[in-house]
């Protein structure tokens, strides 16, 4: 009997084998509903006029859902097909921005979740971490000063990431690592590359670049468009079909570096290829939709008080939930100042920092210095 309960928070073994539960599913429905309806939401409103009856039947118009000319076009950037003006206006203007929310959001609530049981630390995410400066900065300087790369963001925004967090781990290191050197760590980085970033800006001569740099650095989808959902695509499925059969291991490290041990794992080896991983993910969420700050922390604690601590329930309920907060978030970042669109990461930005704080408050042990 004593093996159906759980220890310190981790699943118990019966919760293992028992994980695809009735509450998963329900989640997960529930999340597709949200994105959905926020993405209805979302591509009603623009500068051409239409009727929400208009634009939902745009969305669903056969003549683009089951043209594959028009998927070519946008997945490969041919031709586009002769359609009605609202079709265009939805397709190619209004949804690829709700597809890069989706996008955007699943990639960094993986991430976040990854990074947390690397380190086994509940206030780990991107952000906190510096991957996300780190990323940033490497992206940034790719918009500025070396615009010929940009089909190579992606890339570019995962080694920028994977130098930070190398960073980080160093300065964090002592005989090991502890929560508390691990945040203060990520805070000194951050503060570096933000730096770095500002300097950056001595080095634009053209106001249209500053100006979409310092919305990107916020984190922002607007402007967005099908450009970025093929730079993103691929990577995202990987790194999400890579997180998913991670999991079972991101569960025995959650248990302890001596009990992995004991099991037989190679911790070291598969703590980095994880923290790649995330790092991967991280990357491709911040070369679309630029800084998004705090997400990767909050959304899988909200996941885990939901459908609990199994990381197999914890990937699956991040790839769902992400998409539906990142797409309702910017739904209300565009909508809350009327015609003024607030970038999503200032959204993010106001939830999350209070609610790092009360992480923070509510840890009983940080660690030790």
């Amino acid at each position: 009997m004593g093996e159906a309960k759980s220890v310190g928070g981790h699943p118990s073994a019966r919760e293992r084998e028992n994980w695809l539960t009735g509450t998963l599913v329900l989640f997960c429905l529930a999340s597709t509903v949200v994105t959905v309806v926020a993405g209805l939401i979302q591509v009603s409103f623009g500068e051409y006029s239409m009727t929400l009856r208009g634009a939902w039947e745009a969305v669903f118009n056969p003549a683009v859902i089951f043209n594959l000319e028009a998927w070519s076009s946008f997945l490969f950037g041919t031709e586009p097909p002769d359609v009605s003006t609202e079709s265009v206006v939805v397709w190619s203007l209004r949804l690829p921005r709700v597809f890069v929310g989706v996008i955007a959001g699943a990639t960094l609530a993986v991430s976040g979740a990854i990074f947390q049981a690397v380190t086994r630390n509940e206030l780990a995410s991107p952000f906190v971490l510096g991957v996300s400066s780190g990323a940033g900065f490497a992206v940034l300087a790719t918009l500025v000063v070396f615009s010929g790369l940009s089909p190579f963001l992606p890339l570019i925004a995962a080694l920028g990431g994977t130098l930070a967090f190398l960073v980080v781990y160093t300065i964090a290191w002592k005989g090991g690592t502890s929560p508390v050197r691990l945040v203060l760590a990520g805070v000194i980085v951050n503060m570096v590359f933000q730096s770095l970033q500002q300097g950056l800006f001595f080095f634009a001569d053209d106001l249209g670049v500053v100006q979409s740099a310092i919305a990107w650095l916020t984190g922002s989808l607007t402007g967005t468009g099908w450009a970025e959902v093929r730079i993103a695509i691929l990577p995202a499925i990987v790194a999400i079909a890579l997180a998913l059969a991670g999991s079972r291991q991101l569960n025995v490290l959650m248990l302890g570096e001596s009990t992995a041990r004991s099991l037989g794992m190679r911790v070291e080896r598969v703590r980095f290829l994880l923290s790649a991983l995330a790092i991967l993910a991280a990357s491709v969420a911040i070369a679309i939709a630029g800084i998004v700050s705090f997400f990767g922390l909050v959304v899988p604690h909200i996941v885990r008080n939901t459908v609990g601590s199994d990381y197999r329930r914890l990937m699956i309920g991040c790839a769902f939930a992400g998409p539906a907060l990142l797409v309702t978030a910017d739904v209300a970042a565009r909508l809350a100042l009327g015609g003024v669109q607030m970038p999503v990461g200032v959204v993010t930005g106001l939830i999350g920092g209070p609610y790092f704080l009360y992480l923070m408050r509510k840890q009983r042990s940080m660690g030790e210095l």
